[in-house]
């Protein structure tokens, strides 16, 4: 028994409780740069569509009587603890997979479902914040169980009841299956998940090859076998930045690039981690997006040698047109990961997906 505590809405929730009156009016949490994006947007400002990772312009065109908040991280971050000192007081097993969501292991509860009530209780008592959750045999079928009824919703699913109920819903519901894959699917006439769920493994291999074909059916049905994780160990830190404005020309970007590669290892240093895969993502005016790495034979963190490697891989790409953004990583990560950023759910890589909470402009994304 897996729960699945997603919390509705947290950053805009968390600025409700600082401005209790603008309660019941569309809000919105962006960043204010002229390529902003939304982070957070209220149930009230969804009804117009506007939604995490919509451009914060677009937001205020289709809602012009919108309250738009910077983002507070810090603040975040500090409500965030309590939630999950919360979880933790009352479950021994919490996998931490963000800022406002977790995975609890119910198994020995004798009553799961009542242990998740009380669960879901306590936070708001605690911490004024409203969570939904989801229940389920395994960490899919909670995480998308505890989505389907919010805000504040508490769904109890079998992995047969989830493939009935979700069996008419797109691909994309599913964590991990991106815009590509979902139009790729689409091509070949696979457009709900019940249709996907039967097709045979064989033609998903031909179609996706041997890993991700079989892979794919195995989602639609809810078929995961994830155990909970204590401690999550980041594979990758990186830093980028979308410019306000395109910048054209090495003479421009290698300052920024090797600002961000100081940037990045000076958190890698405090975790005490290194990494042997050194890369940098480069985003395009017409939003091609192009990434290049090197792996190296020892692990490092030290920034010449970080700075030296992105900034020959950027050299050799040499943009041909003006960029959007840029970012650096270092991979293959080693040592203690007790510092290390808590990221949502690793999307598949060719997803595009932006963030849960997509931050603006020079805030830190997942490359």
């Amino acid at each position: 028994m897996i729960a699945h505590v997603d919390m509705d809405a947290f950053y805009v929730s968390v600025e409700l409780m600082r401005r209790p009156e603008l309660r019941g009016r569309p809000v919105v949490v962006a960043g204010t740069g002229p390529r902003a994006v939304v982070t957070t947007a209220s149930y009230e400002a969804r009804r117009f569509g506007i939604f995490s990772a919509t451009p914060a312009e677009r937001a205020r065109r289709l809602c012009p009587e919108a309250v738009f908040i910077p983002p507070d991280f810090d603040e975040y971050r500090a409500r965030s603890r309590g939630v999950m000192e919360v979880l933790r007081e009352h479950v021994e097993q919490v996998e931490v997979v963000g800022l406002d969501e977790a995975y609890l292991d119910l198994t020995e509860f004798e009553r799961p479902k009542a242990a998740a009530r009380r669960v879901k209780a306590a936070v708001h008592e605690r911490t004024g914040l409203i969570c939904s959750i989801g229940i389920g045999p395994n960490k899919l079928v909670a995480k998308v169980s505890s989505d389907a009824e919010k805000p504040d919703g508490f769904v109890v699913l079998s992995r047969e009841m989830a493939c009935e109920r979700f069996a008419g819903s797109p691909p994309g519901l599913i964590p991990g299956i991106g815009p590509k894959t979902a139009t790729r699917l689409e091509q070949h006439g696979i457009t709900t998940l019940g249709v996907l769920a039967e097709v045979p493994d064989e033609r998903l291999a031909e179609w996706f090859g041997a890993r991700l074909g079989p892979h794919l059916r195995r989602l639609a049905r809810f078929e995961d076998e994830r155990p909970i994780e204590l401690v999550r160990k980041a594979k990758s830190e990186s830093r980028e930045t979308t410019f306000d404005y395109d910048l054209r020309g090495l003479e421009a970007l290698e300052p920024v690039l090797a600002s961000l590669a100081e940037q990045l290892c000076q958190t890698l240093a405090r975790q005490g981690r290194r990494g042997r895969t050194i890369g940098i993502k480069i985003r395009l005016d017409d939003f091609s997006t192009h990434t290049r790495a090197r792996t190296r034979p020892a692990p490092t963190a030290d920034v010449a040698v970080v700075s030296a490697v992105a900034l020959e891989l950027l050299r050799e790409f040499d943009p041909p047109r003006p960029v959007r953004l840029l970012g650096v990583r270092v991979a293959a990560l080693q040592g203690d990961p007790s510092g290390a950023t808590l990221r949502g759910d690793e999307a598949e890589e060719e997803s595009g997906r932006p963030p849960r909470d997509a931050t603006a402009g020079q805030l830190e994304l997942a490359m």
